[in-house]
């Protein structure tokens, strides 16, 4: 079954305060809490349409925020990016955030409530398990007993050695950019091997320079060779770190940067997660499509971001620089794995399609998610305030003006705290664009998830029919059917920013795959505009500026 993912980024979902200083330390900007994170809003995400919550950020990593009473001290400066701190910079895998926590004695407490209340709510609950990296001063304080630290037992005077949990740099001091202001400089001697596969002393500004890489067996240095037998420490340590989690209720993991790590651990890892919970869902991001079918028939991932193929497509469209017709490239280079690909339009490291790096208007996107969750057997993700047309117009902090919602700064993000409504989940202080926009999503999500067809059903392109139709224009228009046994979909799209008129040519081993006939007459399942007419496919094609007609005979 098709799944759709909803992504929090937790610092930021439940923050009440609009002060909103450039780089403002917790203090003056604010952060979200795990309780924040009610019944009330998760009843309001599923009804969305949603069947999955990632609740990004949870780990506790690296931070300039200081909590001397609970023994939770602010790291150096000088590898921590921003006020709040990059959550892929994990300083204790065994621990969360304790800037989400109201009492942060309790931290742990309230994040089990918080998954509790999800799985009441009829949610499943994800968080990020980040294989690669940690925090360059990496220390577990409450790990269980009997589990030895990362790097714990590391002979550092060896560069490489299958028993090390890092990759070392002997007799080099490391040597961090200057980013932060700190009188003191961080020591690092000998330097760690940074997380980006920077075999430098120095890292750039540009590098991964708040982490350092995890030692899988591989020997980098030496045409990468492998040393998997003895198992390597680290995929022990790592795979008890995912069966802690796991006992927790945790229901999957994304896991980042997967391709970074070698398949083999993911294939020893993942089974023996599976072997205790067999239903738990493992999503690799990935970005080389060389290497999906590996991570999925040797490593055993249930869902691989379609990131370079799909999105990158869709957006290539919505930006003018890639026509309609190479969304069927798409499916073709997926079609045997398509049950296993995660679709998406945004999230924490895309640019909003709202903001002015991107589309500048949320309304652009309303075709590309129809292909991102309707079009074939693929899940789909979406990111926060996405459905109110968030456009991340501020410089936060760390990361500048970019178009991206940070994740390193503490913010209140204004549109999303208008549907917050100061706890109330509602649509009470949004403009009506937002409402008619959330309004959409909804109702094509909620279609997508519910309607058999679109879930089970099959797929026929109807593009490469119509490219010497003369009335249909390929650069803008993309049509599809969906057929099952009990109905036919037919899904017309346009992607310009001006109206299409057009026809449009279905060729006989469609109308016999589907059971479509010329004489058929169709109902309006959706449309963008005011359209309820009985539909014949014999007219021509009204559609709005980036508008949608959805068919069903």
């Amino acid at each position: 079954m098709k799944i759709h993912i909803y992504q929090i980024f937790t610092r930021l979902f439940g923050n009440k305060s609009n002060l909103n200083k450039f780089n403002g330390s917790i203090a003056e900007n604010g952060c979200g809490k795990f309780n924040d994170i009610t019944t009330k809003a998760l009843e309001e995400i599923k009804l969305l349409g949603m069947t999955h919550i990632w609740f990004t950020g949870i780990l506790e990593h690296a931070s300039l925020t200081s909590y001397e009473d609970s023994n939770i001290l602010a790291d150096h400066p000088d590898f921590v990016k921003g006020k709040a701190g990059s959550p892929y910079a994990i300083r204790d895998y065994y621990d969360v955030c304790p800037d989400l926590a109201v009492k942060v004695e309790h931290r742990m407490t309230e994040f089990e409530e918080l998954i509790q209340r999800t799985h009441q709510t009829g949610l499943k609950v994800i968080i990020d398990f980040v294989p690669n990296h940690v925090s360059r001063n990496y220390k577990s304080d409450v790990k269980p007993i009997g589990i030895k630290d990362l790097g714990e037992d590391d002979d550092n005077s060896k560069a490489f050695s299958t028993q090390n949990n890092f990759y070392y740099l002997p007799d080099k001091k490391l040597q961090l950019p200057k980013v932060q202001d700190s009188l003191n400089p961080y020591h690092e001697m000998p330097a760690k091997v940074t997380g980006n596969d920077c075999f430098n002393a120095s890292p750039s500004v540009n590098d991964w320079y708040e982490t350092v890489k995890l030692n899988y067996g591989v020997d980098y240095l030496n045409e990468r060779a492998k040393y998997f037998d003895p198992t390597p420490n680290t995929w022990i340590k790592m795979t008890n770190i995912l069966l802690f989690w796991a006992k927790k209720g945790i229901d999957g993991f994304r896991c980042d940067m997967a391709e970074m790590v070698p398949v083999e651990f993911w294939n020893y890892a993942i089974a023996r997660v599976k072997d205790e919970y067999p239903n738990i869902l493992f999503i690799a991001e990935v970005y080389d499509p060389k290497q999906y079918r590996n991570f999925i028939h040797e490593g055993g991932f249930d869902l691989l971001y379609d990131k370079v193929g799909l999105y990158d497509t869709l957006r290539g469209i919505i930006e003018g620089n890639k026509w309609a017709n190479d969304i069927t490239n798409c499916w073709q280079e997926i079609d045997d794995i398509k049950e296993k690909m995660l679709c998406f339009l945004e999230n924490h490291d895309e640019q909003r399609i709202a903001s002015e790096f991107f589309a500048s208007e949320a309304w652009r996107a309303i075709p590309a998610l129809i292909v991102s969750c309707c079009f074939e057997k693929s899940s789909y993700m979406q990111y926060f305030a996405q459905e109110l047309g968030e456009d991340a117009p501020d410089a936060e902090g760390f990361s500048g003006k970019d178009g991206r919602t940070s994740i390193f700064d503490y913010w209140g993000i204004k549109k999303h705290q208008g549907w917050m409504n100061n706890g109330a989940f509602n649509d009470d202080l949004l403009s009506e664009n937002q409402k008619n926009l959330r309004g959409t999503y909804k109702t094509i999500l909620n279609l997508a998830l519910k309607n058999e067809t679109i879930q089970k059903g099959l797929f026929y392109d109807l593009q490469w029919s119509n490219r010497d139709n003369d009335n249909y224009n390929s650069q803008f228009t993309y049509s599809f059917l969906r057929y099952s046994k009990n109905e036919i979909l037919l899904f017309l799209l346009n992607f310009d920013n001006s109206p299409q008129s057009f026809n449009i040519n279905i060729p006989s081993d469609a109308f016999q795959l589907s059971g479509l006939s010329l004489e058929s007459v169709g109902s309006v399942v959706f449309s963008t505009s005011d359209n309820n007419k009985p539909v014949s496919l014999m007219q021509n094609f009204n559609i709005d500026a980036n508008g949608v007609l959805i068919v069903k005979f």
